[in-house]
């Protein structure tokens, strides 16, 4: 019920290393910093010799920058609609940085057919997957894994957290110290990952506790999960496979599978005096 595999389907991921040796799902968090370490290939030091600000857009292809003499056609690189040209030839896989970017470190990878747009801040470590978009005013915080074909979107902030792939979160959205399967945040949501006391995060499920060891601790979105627009996840919540929250309303705790969300209303109707 708590394991990875009851959340995720680690076959579609090329992160299922991040949960080796755990018991329970959250327990890849603290794994996060070190499978960066051991995994990643950094492929930017190239382009940010002279300034983390990317002045002109950039082609990663083949192990090479190509700086002029391409053409770029209109798609989005997550459904594998993006086409780089060169002379004509078609250069497949072919990752675009557009000028306006900002890449803070050489600590970052970044995957094949992938775009990031101008605007979009990334701090290291990061690792980006394959035909992954990382739009407009994304904040990429360091210790983060994004996977492939995933949308990192507009005023998006991600930090310490994971997407395993085929995993949007397109508009307004927080990603604290937390791990995203396949599924889509609706716009606004927000993942908190701090208790307002500041200690650990502790789990209740089916009257049994867990001590997760974490102080910083957003959520599980199984495979499957959808959230609706302006939804919000407290700390320590755990979404299992296909759960679906209605929009403006706040998630907590551990939720089933295929189990709906709604927003619970409760109507207070005063006497009036006299």
């Amino acid at each position: 019920m708590l394991k990875s595999e009851d959340f995720f389907d680690l076959s579609r991921t090329r992160f299922a290393g991040l949960f080796s040796e755990t018991e329970y799902v959250w327990e890849a968090l603290k794994n996060i910093k070190g499978y960066i370490a051991r995994i990643i290939s950094s492929n930017v030091s190239h382009i940010i010799k002279k300034s983390c600000l990317i002045e002109k857009t950039l082609i990663l292809y083949d192990g090479k920058i190509l700086d002029g003499g391409f053409s770029i056609e209109g798609g989005e690189a997550s459904k594998g609609e993006l086409v780089v040209r060169a002379e004509r030839e078609v250069l497949n896989g072919a990752s675009v940085v557009y000028a306006g970017a900002f890449l803070m470190d050489e600590n970052i990878e970044i995957g094949k057919g992938s775009v990031i747009e101008p605007g979009a801040l990334i701090k290291g470590p990061t690792v980006i997957g394959d035909q992954t978009e990382i739009r407009q005013g994304a904040y990429i915080r360091g210790n983060v894994l994004v996977g492939d074909r995933c949308v990192v979107g507009h005023t998006t902030e991600m930090k310490s957290s994971v997407m395993l792939g085929d995993s949007q979160a397109g508009h307004f959205a927080y990603v604290g110290d937390s791990i995203l399967g396949k599924g889509n945040l609706g716009a606004g949501t927000k993942l908190a990952n701090l208790k307002i006391t500041g200690d650990q995060v502790l789990l209740k499920i089916n009257d049994k506790k867990y001590e997760t060891g974490l102080r910083k601790f957003g959520a599980i979105l199984g495979d499957g999960v959808e959230t609706g627009c302006n939804t919000v996840t407290t700390p320590g919540t755990l979404l299992s496979r296909g759960v679906l929250v209605y929009p403006n309303c706040t998630a907590s705790g551990y939720h089933a599978p295929e189990t709906i969300i709604k927003l619970r209303q409760k109507q207070e109707i005063q006497k009036k005096k006299g």
